[in-house]
């Protein structure tokens, strides 16, 4: 695809959503892919990168839950489903690996990924506060659950007028009375009838 190709897909998604759920579509690929990356070169160079996680002390069940995360939590916040609960964890991963692993600050390199690790979690956690947008799961969800709620208020509401317009008639019949159910929005419209006698 083009650069002109992919500002035209850009501009027509500003155009048919605001800006900012476009903004945030954008910075949430841009903060997963870092570690989509990093999860899929950890998981298929497994023996080799588990043997240098060792050497610094991380146990094979810790590189196993780190490879999980940045796969798991990384696909969230780019999908945009349960973008909030993602971008904790992500955030909160950047901020253990800053001050466990970069805290040599005599090292120029070590000190700029213990930077680049805050600033990811603070981007991380900006996320979280203020949702995926639109243009996500998250909000797909929860238009289809509201959806389905706003259908089941409708419902009780034409069920409660149904029956605030149901009246019961006591009619003579053959020396008994009989009781007749007439349940209908208008008149003229269509009444259902239950017969139900007594002896007089």
């Amino acid at each position: 695809m083009t650069p002109n190709e992919v500002a035209a897909k850009l501009t027509g998604l500003a155009t048919k959503y605001h800006i900012r759920d476009v903004t945030l579509l954008a910075g949430r690929l841009l903060m997963s892919f870092i570690f989509l990356h990093e999860g899929v070169t950890l998981a298929t160079h497994f023996d080799g990168a588990a043997r240098a996680m060792a050497a610094q002390g991380v146990g094979l069940p810790l590189f196993v839950a780190t490879i999980a995360l940045q796969l798991g939590a990384g696909l969230s916040v780019a999908s945009g489903l349960l973008t909030r609960l993602g971008g904790i964890g992500l955030g909160l991963f950047c901020l253990a690996t800053a001050l466990l692993f970069h805290t040599n600050f005599a090292s120029q390199n070590e000190l700029l990924h213990f930077e680049k690790d805050l600033a990811i979690a603070g981007g991380m956690f900006v996320l979280a506060a203020v949702g995926a947008g639109r243009i996500s799961l998250d909000w797909l969800l929860a238009r289809t659950l509201q959806k389905r709620h706003r259908d089941q208020e409708m419902v009780k509401a034409l069920l409660a007028v149904e029956n605030e317009f149901s009246v019961d008639v006591r009619l003579p019949v053959r020396g008994t009375f009989a009781k007749r159910s007439l349940a209908g929005t208008s008149p003229g419209a269509p009444h259902s009838i239950s017969w139900g006698s007594r002896s007089v």
